[in-house]
């Protein structure tokens, strides 16, 4: 017997109202999931730091939306998958986006398209910048006065799929699609930074410059911090690792298959192989052998004159 569920659940109120969810019916809205969001939001303050690092050039006094409601209003719209600036032209008029956006007065709308548009134009490069410094100051504050042991930090490249001919628009072989490739770094479940890049370029592109970046500003904080990198054999560059080990960052990155590793690899794979005819299922073997030792010293001092490593490019 189907058990139903009656008891209601109580929301943060907005000014003298009450939000409250019940499962008697009435009106219903495919987006009432996005009552959490805000809630984490108001325990995070995420919005409302990233709000400040906008400018803000208008008129105080004719000031009709404030900028961290546009701000939330386009956040938790692109998060509930309304993409396009369009979808507001409806969505300003929907009482659980104007809960969302935190609007002064419910029965005002909420700002229309082209407002959010002029919104996303004054964010710069400073902005930006400002709005990273956010990110990471917010995985600080995650953690109160406990002092972490080891933090993981998290490399990945993706795609990021065109649908138009905009600037910077290029095709990616592997993707087999226009795209842009931005660059993600997490720690765990929190975002520390997302870097929209053209798809032209090395995946691994600007990596460094933002790890060495975030292990400043980490260990300003944590001194003794252990910081893990880990990534796929993208990012295996010999000038990043070589980095780490001269600032006792560690790091788990991936190699690129080759004919030297498979060989190093075959007792590995034979006795998976052996496993798995006797037991179809997944089979995994871990071994440990040393690859290319020296090797980033050696090419770094070399490059340091200049000239390049025979058979390296």
């Amino acid at each position: 017997m189907t058990e139903c569920t009656t008891d209601g659940i109580g929301f943060s109120g907005q000014g003298r109202r009450r939000v409250e969810a019940d499962f008697n019916g009435g009106a219903i809205t495919s987006d009432a999931g996005a009552l959490l969001l805000r809630e984490a939001d108001r325990r995070l303050g995420l919005t409302t730091a990233l709000a400040a690092c906008l400018s803000d050039p208008r008129d105080p006094t004719r000031i009709t939306h404030e900028q961290v409601t546009m701000l939330r209003q386009r956040v938790f719209g692109l998060a509930l998958g309304y993409e396009d600036l369009n979808d507001h032209s409806t969505l300003r008029d929907d009482p659980v986006f104007k809960l969302l956006g935190g609007a002064a007065d419910g029965d005002d709308a909420l700002a229309s398209a082209p407002t959010l548009c002029r919104l996303e134009n004054r964010a710069d490069r400073v902005s930006m910048w400002r709005m990273a410094a956010a990110l990471v100051d917010t995985l600080i504050a995650s953690h109160g006065s406990n002092v972490p042991e080891q933090l993981v930090l998290d490399f990945d490249a993706t795609d990021d799929p065109l649908h138009g001919k905009q600037e910077g628009r290029f095709f990616h072989g592997y993707y087999d699609q226009y795209c842009f490739l931005p660059l993600y770094v997490f720690c765990g479940d929190k975002l520390l930074g997302a870097y929209l890049r053209p798809s032209n370029i090395d995946g691994a592109k600007h990596s460094w410059a933002i790890l060495a970046l975030l292990v400043k500003r980490l260990r300003s904080v944590w001194p003794k911090v252990r910081i893990i990198v880990r990534a796929d054999a993208g990012f295996c560059r010999w000038r990043m690792l070589r980095w780490c080990e001269r600032r006792g960052v560690h790091y788990l990155i991936g190699l690129a298959r080759n004919s030297r590793l498979a060989e190093m690899a075959g007792p590995w794979m034979d006795k998976a192989a052996a496993g798995f005819a006797l037991d179809p299922t997944p089979k995994r073997e871990f071994g440990e052998v040393e690859y290319a030792r020296g090797h980033l010293g050696h090419q770094a001092a070399r490059d340091s004159q200049g000239r390049a490593p025979a058979g390296q490019g």
